[in-house]
């Protein structure tokens, strides 16, 4: 509705500090609400310039960022300017704000774009049913694997079979306020599932609140792994194996098995020769035995959405019909 697009671009255009000095560089697809309604409600919110680019290229972005304040992107967008030895400090002095969303941002490309450029990447977490949810702060501690505090205006809860969760427990996100979607065209029982009697919005992300109130996100309830009776988060697992040398990038996931019920898989484009004696040597040492992966399936790499997202329903799909 116009009130949700309202409250949710004036929240972010105060939040992120907006002004008609700013210039957004906007490579972001019109077709998504990150593009079509995040980006250009702050911008025109605020009646700030946009340098609008027809889509994303590595190239003309950094040709760009010199005029810009502000850039907005999703996590592939700043790995593949990483990958850039023209990508400098010194063509990012003028820029105030990178923002990240659509897809998690590793640790490792969050301490690595900040030891290149000087700048922490803001992550901030949303969805097209309810816009944008939470934010690091403008101001303040950017912690990397934390997608920030609720937006004022924004109501958060973490929830487990209807019981509201504690601080430090996992559940689901769920959500309410001005800025949700009334629901979904023409599909009554669809929004019946996900809308709860008290306004709150089933997000169907799975997450933990701190003591302070930041919000970080284990993954899709969809990517959970159930494996001989133990809830496993692919995330947790995702960590620690991106952070191994010979790992590239890395994706956990589920595949049937009569023992199990499921077994964990990890889909690895590798950086290098890939070593899996050391892997699990190395994973053992982070996480419990029953999540180390009994299967690494090497790829050149993985299937992605047009906002980068991972598409683990493809890798699901593909791994389960080869074990069939």
């Amino acid at each position: 509705s116009h009130r949700a697009l309202m409250a949710n671009g004036s929240a972010l255009n105060q939040l992120w500090g907006f002004s008609q000095s700013d210039i957004l560089l906007h490579t972001l697809p019109m077709f998504h609400v990150h593009g079509l309604f995040v980006a250009m409600h702050c911008a025109i919110l605020s009646a700030a310039e946009v340098i609008f680019l027809e889509k994303f290229s590595v190239s003309e972005t950094i040709d760009n960022l010199a005029r810009a304040t502000v850039f907005m992107g999703v996590p592939t967008y700043y790995s593949r300017l990483l990958s850039r030895d023209d990508f400098t400090k010194d063509i990012c002095s003028g820029m105030r704000l990178f923002t990240s969303g659509s897809a998690p941002l590793t640790e490792q490309t969050h301490h690595a774009f900040h030891s290149r450029t000087g700048h922490k990447i803001l992550e901030r977490y949303g969805m097209t049913e309810a816009g944008i949810i939470t934010s690091n702060p403008l101001h303040g501690d950017r912690i990397p694997g934390s997608v920030g505090f609720a937006l004022p205006g924004v109501q958060m809860r973490i929830s487990d079979d209807g019981r509201e969760c504690d601080s430090g427990e996992v559940g689901i996100v769920e959500v309410a306020g001005n800025h949700l979607f009334n629901g979904y065209w023409q599909k009554p029982k669809e929004t019946a599932e996900v809308l709860r009697d008290d306004g709150f919005l089933v997000t169907g992300d799975i997450g933990v609140m701190d003591e302070d109130g930041r919000l970080r996100l284990k993954g899709r309830n969809t990517d959970l792994i159930i494996s001989g009776g133990e809830n496993i988060y692919p995330k947790e697992i995702e960590l620690h194996l991106d952070d191994i040398e010979c790992v590239a990038e890395s994706a956990v996931i589920g595949i049937l098995d009569d023992d199990l019920g499921e077994k964990v898989v990890a889909v690895i484009v590798p950086n290098g020769i890939f070593l899996e004696r050391k892997v699990k040597e190395a994973l053992k040492n982070q996480v419990a035995d029953f999540k180390v992966p009994s299967q690494f399936i090497i790829v050149e790499e993985l299937p992605r959405n047009s906002m980068g997202k991972i598409q683990k329903s493809k890798l699901r799909d593909a791994y389960n019909e080869q074990a069939s």
